[in-house]
């Protein structure tokens, strides 16, 4: 049987050794491509408590594990299960779970956002954090959740819908151009997440084709559209506010460039160290003939042969006083 990574794309292999140089470790990452993620489900509080869902779940013969024992909402489903079943069980359509990968659930973890604060999610769909943040926020203050996409917008609401979200306020347009909105109004928030759109290098195990369609210059076009999305929401932070800026992808032009880049255009921000409930590694400060910023060491980066997820980046701004 053809290995899984044979079909990488020679340059992507070659980008990957240099961020990852020790032969044994570069290994690994190639063997964990080959292998089927887990099955991970977040329990959503809004609707039931964990012991509860535990207990339904483990009626159907599920055998269930909690990696996190700080975040015992995040659950593993240890047992094999036929095509779809996550997705057909009588729980999931209640809303009592939420189907989402570990390494999807740091970024929120990351943004700690409290009850009745106002924050802002500015790449929502499908769901999976802004849910994620209303159960956090225990459905009071409020959530703009935005999807520049009407196809999108519509999973997201649905999601939002099912998982009884009632504290969150759907809009549908550009990221940057809600956010000059906003910034006209003069509206400013406790919390923004920027779940940018990216390459999905860090997704190779869940969707192979992504292995098709990477692209070096689909990388530095999505990095302008990063830092545009940033640049953007930036001035919508309160005093001590908190940003969090995620991607689902290893390219450094997508991750530490762009952050360096933030910190050098607004000096008023600062990195904050992130505590994660896994192994992450600190973003790089080198790239190619590119040095970063020493503080860029603050970032964490979640390669998916480290925790069997998949793969991640997050970096955590705080507006200073």
């Amino acid at each position: 049987m053809e290995k899984e990574h044979s079909k990488l794309k020679p340059l992507f292999i070659e980008r990957m050794k240099k961020l990852l140089p020790d032969k044994n470790d570069f290994l690994n990452y190639l063997s964990i491509l080959e292998k089927e993620p887990s099955n991970s489900i977040r329990c959503n509080l809004l609707k039931i408590s964990i012991n509860e869902l535990k207990k339904r779940l483990q009626k159907k013969g599920w055998e269930l594990s909690q990696p996190w024992k700080k975040y015992c909402w995040a659950i593993i489903v240890e047992s094999k299960l036929g095509p779809g079943e996550l997705g057909r069980s009588l729980e999931h359509l209640l809303g009592y779970y939420y189907v989402q990968e570990l390494a999807s659930m740091l970024p929120v973890i990351a943004l700690e956002p409290k009850p009745h604060q106002l924050v802002l999610d500015l790449c929502a769909a499908p769901g999976s954090k802004t849910t994620q943040i209303a159960s956090e926020m225990k459905n009071t203050g409020t959530i703009i959740a935005n999807e520049v996409s009407l196809k999108r917008l519509k999973i997201l609401a649905s999601n939002c819908e099912r998982c009884g979200v009632t504290n969150a306020i759907l809009t549908r347009k550009d990221g940057s151009a809600l956010c000059k909105k906003f910034e006209k109004e003069g509206m400013k928030f406790d919390r923004i997440l920027i779940d940018a759109p990216c390459s999905g290098e860090g997704t190779l195990r869940s969707s192979p084709r992504t292995r098709l369609l990477w692209n070096i210059n689909t990388i530095k076009r999505l990095s302008n559209l990063q830092k545009s999305l940033l640049a953007s929401a930036i001035p919508l932070l309160k005093k001590r506010g908190i940003l969090v800026y995620s991607t689902c992808t290893h390219a450094p032009e997508e991750n530490e460039k762009v952050v360096d880049w933030a910190l050098k255009k607004f000096p008023q921000l600062e990195l904050e160290k992130i505590s994660l409930p896994l192994n992450a590694r600190p973003g790089i400060t080198k790239w190619e003939k590119e040095n970063f910023s020493p503080t860029i060491q603050k970032c964490a980066r979640i390669y998916p042969h480290d925790n069997n997820t998949e793969g991640f980046f997050i970096a955590k701004f705080k507006l200073k006083e």
